[in-house]
């Protein structure tokens, strides 16, 4: 939980300004978890960029981010170019999350706990 109240207020996507804003206030805190070598704190940040990546993302394909009618039918894509600029702000900082020698070897270390 203490996870959650700090990284919840900083995630948001409405702009791409925003994203800029809240992914770089992500992983900030994903760095303070990083020097304190606090794997669940890394991981939780990892979760809300993800997350900014994939919501931004569904949100660019689908006006009001609604994938389905209400009969199950996936409804048609509609680019939207600013949500999309705004899940790529959030894959750029995903992807130094995922390639960081740190996040994978301690990562590692816990899966194997």
């Amino acid at each position: 939980e203490p996870y959650k109240s700090e990284l919840l207020p900083l995630w948001h996507f409405r702009t791409p300004e925003v994203a800029r804003e809240a992914a770089s206030a992500i992983y900030a805190k994903y760095e303070q978890y990083r020097a304190a070598a606090d794997f669940v704190g890394m991981d939780v940040a990892r979760k809300y960029i993800q997350m900014g990546y994939t919501r931004a993302r569904r949100y660019a394909n689908h006006q009001g981010g609604l994938k389905y009618n209400t009969v199950g039918e996936v409804l048609p894509i509609r680019h939207d170019a600013e949500k999309a600029e705004s899940a790529s702000i959030f894959a750029e900082y995903l992807g130094r999350v995922m390639d960081d020698p740190v996040y994978k070897e301690l990562k590692s270390a816990f899966q194997e706990q």
